[in-house]
């Protein structure tokens, strides 16, 4: 499902225009993005978590030459699913 047919599914079950469901999940998106930016958890109870997490520096390998690179330090986005989300995906 790409973004489009997330709108057209959010529009349908909300019963609400797909500018409306375009514009809420943009604020939704945005919202989660500046509190990840701002190092905060976003939990979103029985679908899941989002939360920023830090990558060590390390010593990892190019593929096409073999040689050994430094990798710098780095802070990436984690999600964790809720128990709800995980329970209805094993389904």
């Amino acid at each position: 499902m790409n973004k489009a047919e997330l709108i057209d599914a959010i529009a349908a079950s909300a019963k609400i225009s797909k500018a409306d469901a375009g514009r809420s999940l943009d604020a939704t998106i945005e919202a989660v993005t500046k509190a990840l930016k701002k190092g905060d958890r976003v939990a979103l109870v029985g679908f899941g978590s989002f939360s920023v997490a830090k990558r060590n520096a390390r010593t990892g390998r190019n593929p096409q030459t073999g040689k050994t690179i430094q990798i710098k330090a780095k802070k990436v986005a984690k999600f964790k699913a809720g128990a709800e989300l995980a329970k209805t995906v094993n389904k």
